[in-house]
């Protein structure tokens, strides 16, 4: 069975709640760390060290991921995580945010293959003493440009190969261009992770037998939608509407000390529940006070309403809902 991962989802997926989560409903195999952008000067920040220190994850499995353009950068990053005891060091070459591709890191990076390739030549000519994957697009704006980053790829030892399946121009919309990895399967020799519209239980199962059975599959929004999604996946029960109580009051509580402000800790809430309201009976009206909300009471009994109406069984129902 393929390993059960979450996605990184910068601003998300932060230690509070890889903490949480993995107390609450377990099921994940890695947690991979929303990536870290190493500078020049090679050291962390204490604001990087606060995730990616290893006292913060103790207990926890992750992976960090970097994202740079800079062989230089990535290289002085990698080794610092290896000597932090990490065993897998991650490559950013699928964020589509503008604010990262403009600066061409990211799946930015995969409109220049030519730089790219001399980045991954210095990378892997290093002695880095940890595996490197990398989590990739299929391209930038055309699906027939995997054919040339595969072929790229595939002149480095990658520990993994991770393919959300969309293009940079897509960002997260539309169906995930599944076909388009299927029809290279043949061409990856490296352990396959497979990322983009997994969102129940039955699309995990569909992709492992698609997929032949990948090294890993991991998701991120649908994660965020069903945080019992993994353990449902193993066999085990769905979130209860206590269940989610408790965990959401936790979480709150995590951003509240990190923060040092209950306000900001609600602001973060209200990301968080932009994915969860898609397991909850529709009540527009409460959902609206949720993001309307500026005193802690007012969000508070928005929450209170809308899961006194039940569970879905199913997040895909609600998916579209608050996407």
């Amino acid at each position: 069975m393929a390993h059960l991962t979450a996605a990184p989802m910068e601003g998300l997926t932060g230690a509070v709640y890889r903490k949480l989560h993995h107390r609450f409903f377990g099921g994940a195999d890695a947690y991979y760390i929303p990536f870290v952008t190493p500078t020049v000067e090679p050291k962390f920040t204490d604001r990087q060290l606060r995730e990616l220190a290893p006292e913060v994850n103790s207990g926890i499995p992750v992976v960090p991921q970097l994202l740079s353009n800079r062989s230089a950068d990535f290289i002085w990053a990698a080794k610092a995580l290896g000597e932090m005891g990490y065993s897998e060091v991650n490559l950013n070459l699928g964020c589509p945010a503008g604010t990262v591709v403009a600066k061409g890191k990211g799946s930015g990076f995969l409109k220049d293959l030519y730089g790219l390739e001399k980045f991954l030549y210095e990378v892997f000519s290093a002695d880095i003493p940890v595996p490197i994957s990398i989590k990739t697009r299929l391209g930038w704006s055309d699906t027939a440009e995997f054919e040339d980053i595969l072929k790229l790829y595939r002149k480095y030892p990658l520990s993994e190969l991770i393919v959300h399946m969309r293009l940079k121009t897509d960002q997260y919309k539309g169906d995930a261009r599944t076909q388009v990895l299927l029809n290279a399967l043949d061409e990856i020799p490296f352990p396959l992770g497979v990322n983009g519209d997994l969102v129940t239980e039955a699309d995990l199962k569909q992709a492992d037998e698609r997929f032949r059975h990948p090294h890993q599959l991991m998701v991120g929004r649908a994660l965020m939608a069903d945080p019992a999604l993994f353990r449902k996946f193993k066999g085990g029960k769905p979130a209860s509407a206590e269940e989610i109580r408790q965990f959401s009051k936790a979480l709150y509580d995590g951003y509240t000390e990190a923060f040092g402000s209950r306000k900001n800790a609600m602001m973060r809430m209200k990301e968080y529940w932009f994915f969860q309201s898609c397991l909850f009976e529709e009540n527009p009206s409460a959902f609206k006070r949720i993001f309307k909300s500026r005193e802690e009471a007012d969000f508070s009994a928005a929450l209170d309403e809308i899961m006194s109406g039940g569970l879905l069984r199913d997040a895909r129902f609600g998916w579209k809902k608050p996407l």
